[in-house]
């Protein structure tokens, strides 16, 4: 059976957000983990984007991208108790 053609919104939302899978040792922890990092690698490209291509300004570039570290850093202390 054929799979039905995606729309333009999937194709889009599955370049800008690329998922691969997970290579290391399976558990709940590991896995929202990496979940956590690949969604904040992905927002920092486009913010890099957006500074590179004069969008954003550099200071608030650095202001997202120090902001999506502490949540990043927050949650992944959280993972890392919890286990």
């Amino acid at each position: 059976m054929n799979e039905p053609d995606p729309s333009a919104e999937q194709i889009k939302d599955r370049f800008l957000h690329a998922r691969h899978s997970y290579q290391g040792e399976i558990t709940l922890g590991n896995l929202a983990f990496d979940a956590n990092l690949q969604e904040f690698a992905s927002r920092v490209a486009i913010i890099c984007a957006l500074e590179t291509s004069g969008k954003i300004p550099p200071l608030e570039a650095y202001n997202q991208i120090k902001s999506l570290w502490q949540q990043f850093a927050a949650s992944a202390e959280n993972l890392i108790n919890t286990e």
